[in-house]
């Protein structure tokens, strides 16, 4: 799976795409047939300390997956990303096994 991490307005560190790269990977665990990730950085100007906010599109064969989380790092939104796309693409095995 090819992943493309964007982080409009900064650059963003080796040992953070590393974690992302890696924590994607473990995806294809519960889905193998996952194209591409785009993962979206983004810093929102506000006063809040959820000020972070990691998009993940996922593209898969027939649709693409989209989860959007808030957290106070990247490397937790990330998580939270990780864990939703993984509760999302084990429903799809799950209808995709009763439809066989």
């Amino acid at each position: 799976m090819k992943v493309n991490v964007q982080t409009p307005n900064f650059s963003a560190d080796v040992k953070l795409i590393d974690f992302i790269e890696k924590k994607l990977s473990k995806l294809e665990q519960f889905y193998d047939k996952i194209i591409y990730a785009d993962v979206f950085l983004k810093v929102q100007k506000t006063s809040d300390k959820e000020n972070k906010i990691v998009e993940v599109l996922l593209s898969i064969p027939g649709d693409d997956l989209m989860v959007k989380k808030e957290a106070k790092t990247f490397e937790e939104g990330t998580d939270d990303c990780v864990q939703t796309l993984e509760r999302q693409l084990k429903k799809r095995k799950q209808k995709q096994r009763a439809y066989m």
